[in-house]
């Protein structure tokens, strides 16, 4: 078997390359290195390629073909949402210019499975306890939208070309699986407290009036490597017959407040940490904590590893670098 992975040079992405390799698969790695790190490609076979340039379709097709991929992981996405909000044509022309591409590519070389990274942002701003795939998506940035544009893509190509796909949902990813492998990007909590510590800072809460226990956000956090393994279950599910779903959740199905994970850093670092209250964000909601049942029931896949492992693993990751 040969994966094609796009964005696999990049945080996620790297996580997923080295599962493969362990498994004794063939990768290729399609990145532009603009935010990913040629070195933590080692074992694949990397291609240094924009997927938003005008013949990209024609060159991906090309390294599809000439490598025997049966399979395409796709990660290569622009994803701050204030970044979003600024540039909405940024975020439109590369993130579902991009996709089409990578798919007119797979059907041009006849490329049957393909497996999407989605987010929870496709939700909006959900009032439920726990998020099924099945309620509304509602997004309230451009990020969300091209995301939710994205699935719709997958669908079409579907539809069209007799492909199969799978479109995971991530929620809040952090850790690192290996400490090589951090997370470099101060774009998720756990990153920007310890951004915040290095520099001598308190880290920001946003809100602390919010209706939940301690007054802060909650959120669902799921182990960078737990997902990982979710996109390997995602691609034996692809290569099964039996595929009732399209779309699924990827996390704990728990909630952590921002407290609660100040806490958890102040555990991994040994540090005391006193926080500053700041005000709320527009469009945060109170509580936003995935159901895992449909994964669990059509992939077989759980995550294992707890805030505190999550944590953990960053904090060493980032002592290592």
């Amino acid at each position: 078997m040969t994966t094609l992975v796009i964005g696999g040079a990049g945080y996620i992405g790297s996580h997923v390359v080295r599962l493969l390799l362990e498994k004794g698969e063939e990768v290729v790695v399609i990145d532009d290195l603009s935010t990913g790190f040629e070195e933590r490609t080692k074992g694949a076979d990397l291609v240094r390629l924009d997927i938003t340039a005008p013949d990209a379709a024609d060159r991906i097709a090309f390294h599809l073909k000439a490598s025997g991929a049966d399979s395409v992981i796709h990660f290569a996405a622009h994803k701050r949402v204030g970044e979003s909000v600024e540039k909405p044509e940024m975020y439109w022309h590369d993130n579902v210019g991009g996709l089409a591409n990578v798919l007119e590519a797979c059907a041009t070389a006849r490329v049957r499975d393909v497996v999407f990274s989605s987010s929870a942002a496709v939700y909006g701003v959900p009032d439920v306890d726990l998020v099924t795939e099945d309620i509304e998506t509602r997004p309230i940035n451009p990020y969300g939208a091209t995301k939710l544009v994205g699935e719709w893509m997958l669908a079409d190509a579907e539809r069209a070309h007799g492909m199969r796909t799978v479109a995971l949902r991530y929620f809040n990813v952090a850790g690192a699986g290996w400490p090589d492998l951090a997370d470099t990007l101060t774009l998720n909590l756990v990153p920007i407290i310890l951004d915040a510590l290095e520099k001598g800072k308190a880290p920001i809460v946003f809100g602390d009036d919010y209706d939940t226990p301690d007054g802060t956000c909650i959120r669902d956090y799921v182990h960078v490597l737990d997902l990982a393994h979710a996109h390997v279950a995602a691609l034996e599910y692809l290569r099964g017959e039996e595929r009732p779903h399209r779309v699924f959740n990827v996390g704990s199905g728990s909630g952590s407040s921002v407290l609660e994970v100040i806490d958890a850093v102040s555990r991994a670092t040994g540090e005391t940490i006193t926080p500053q209250i700041g005000e709320r964000r527009a469009g945060d909601p109170a509580r936003l904590v995935c159901s895992k049942d449909r994964i669990a029931e059509s992939l077989g896949w759980s995550s294992e590893q707890t805030l505190d492992d999550i944590v953990r693993s960053a904090v060493e990751a980032r002592r290592s670098a």
